[in-house]
């Protein structure tokens, strides 16, 4: 059986755009389109010309893509021709191949949101849609509160739809504003509005994830006839945000029947991961670690018993390869860890230690006894690297730390207002030669990033030749932990640094004194990526 077209329409930049706290820049709007573009989305909606200058001036220069770009609106006022609205007008005239124009389709809205006749609401669409079309442009139709309309009025909903598709749209979707709608009642309203005529291969859906349901909603209207799916990546958008393309995706792409019976434009599915991470880096987000497919967590397997069956078939409890996404298997260390967690582990990073070996044990304790002293291993895997490979003897001595200090000033700036500035002298020996690094907590846009930022910056200053490799490193996020409480309390920080290959890793620190916690993990963070860049230590000597 030959494959069905299927179409996938991205709203990141103008839907998701809607998302509490999230703002793009131009820059940032024509970077995450270029992302779009390289992954083989079929259309990519950049905004709404005309309601905010970001959006104006992103079209007025739109990245020239693969991926039909589209602009959105909504449908002509009451009152005005389609010829005669200004705010129509700034949509066509933002000159993309596409337009994508809303309406109402709930009785309820057009009489008391528009407060206009139903009729007149039909007149708006027919006029709109056509008025577009005449201009050349693919023009699709938003149809707003679908299925809370087809609930109350099933007919009124159907002909808004007709309305559209009459006056020359190529798309109609079919949008669950609200986010109620429950993904049998999805696919059961779909099939009937495909019962009723209208083509599914010209019928979109767009889903909104207030239940928790948009992913499986848009899927049960594919399954009903559905050909276009609507979405976002990272699942941005209004309130509880919009169906999520970096799970419907992979979902289409590698599970059945989806796989099977579809193709999409997607390409190069394996970048999926990275661009995922990269939108939650524009964004200043911590990434979500239990998202699927593309979460640090969606292939971790912190039980023993877990552990064990994955070194002898990865299948049996992971649903796809993590590779297919651009993801990675984690085997955690805990407390609750045996040999197989920890074999398979030490597998993963290139060591081999044959099983029965009596240093497993030796290294299992020493884990069992940090965690005991406070340390957590299972979400700091490159920590326990170094304490595995310091108790086999695989960490060279790339540098040593004298000593360091940080002092925090509180003082007045030029606008008269205290301000703290933190200062870090870092002191590390380097083969025969020792370097004194200083760096200031000022970040380049002149805001206080605290001290530890501070000592990062220092103690990243000068590692001789091989400063190269850790140039790209940058601290992504930063959580500070109480593990026990009154007098005997003690500070566990765990950092998370990513470097230009968009390779991310977690190391973590413990004292009482939350400033020498923070320098542990950053200087495992530090030797980690020494070592898994291959470092050449006798070249960092020889300076």
């Amino acid at each position: 059986m030959t494959p069905e077209r299927l179409y996938l329409y991205d709203t990141t930049l103008r839907d998701g755009q809607q998302t509490q706290g999230v703002q793009f820049s131009v820059g940032e709007k024509r970077e995450i389109a270029g992302m779009l573009d390289a992954l083989g989305v079929d259309h990519i909606e950049g905004g709404w010309p005309g309601a905010n200058p970001t959006d104006s001036d992103f079209f007025a220069e739109a990245p020239r893509t693969r991926a039909t770009m589209t602009a959105f609106g909504m449908t002509r006022r009451a009152g005005r021709s389609a010829s005669n609205d200004d705010v129509l007008a700034a949509v066509l005239n933002a000159g993309t191949p596409a337009v994508c124009l809303v309406g109402k389709a709930h009785p309820f809205h057009v009489t008391t949101a528009l407060g206009i006749t139903l009729d007149e609401n039909l007149g708006a669409i027919r006029d709109s849609v056509a008025h577009a079309a005449a201009q050349g442009r693919e023009v699709l139709f938003d149809a707003e509160h679908f299925f809370d309309g087809h609930a109350a009025d099933p007919g009124y909903a159907l002909a808004c739809l007709r309305a559209a598709l009459e006056a020359g749209a190529r798309w109609v979707v079919l949008c669950d504003t609200n986010g109620g709608t429950l993904p049998g009642a999805i696919g059961d309203v779909t099939a009937r509005v495909i019962a009723e005529g209208i083509p599914g291969d010209r019928l979109g859906i767009h889903t909104h994830d207030d239940t928790g349901t948009a992913v499986a909603g848009a899927l049960a209207a594919v399954d009903a006839g559905a050909r276009q799916i609507q979405g976002t990546l990272n699942g941005l958008g209004e309130r509880c945000g919009n169906a999520n393309l970096t799970t419907l995706i992979p979902t289409l792409a590698l599970k059945s029947p989806w796989a099977e019976r579809f193709t999409t434009g997607v390409q190069g599915l394996e970048r999926l991961v990275r661009m995922s991470r990269r939108l939650d880096d524009i964004l200043n987000r911590v990434p979500l670690r239990s998202a699927p497919y593309v979460g640090a967590s969606a292939f971790a397997h912190k039980a023993g018993l877990h552990a064990s069956a994955i070194l002898k078939d990865p299948t049996t409890y992971e649903h796809i390869d993590p590779a297919s996404v651009g993801n990675a298997r984690v085997i955690p260390m805990s407390n609750q860890a045996g040999q197989a967690n920890l074999r398979a582990r030490l597998v993963e990073a290139g060591i081999d230690v044959a099983p029965g070996d009596p240093r497993l044990a030796e290294i299992l304790r020493e884990v069992k006894a940090r965690e005991d002293a406070g340390y957590a291993y299972d979400g700091a895997q490159a920590s326990f690297e170094l304490v595995a490979r310091r108790a086999l003897g695989l960490v060279p001595d790339f540098f040593e730390v004298k000593r360091y200090r940080v002092t925090v000033e509180r003082r007045k700036n030029r606008y008269d207002r205290m301000v703290s500035l933190s200062e870090a002298v870092v002191v590390v020996k380097i083969g025969d030669r020792k370097v004194l690094s200083v760096s200031e907590s000022l970040d380049t846009d002149g805001s206080d990033r605290g001290p530890v930022h501070a000592l990062a910056r220092a103690l990243a200053k000068d590692l001789g030749p091989h400063q190269a490799i850790i140039d790209d490193m940058r601290l992504v996020d930063f959580k500070v932990r109480i593990t026990q409480g009154g007098t005997d309390a003690v500070t566990r920080v765990i950092i998370d640094s990513e470097d230009g290959a968009g390779r991310r890793w977690s190391t973590v620190g413990v004292s009482a004194n939350i400033v020498d916690a923070s320098f542990e993990a950053l200087l495992d963070a530090t030797v980690w990526k020494l070592i898994r860049d291959r470092a050449d230590p006798t070249a960092l000597a020889a300076q």
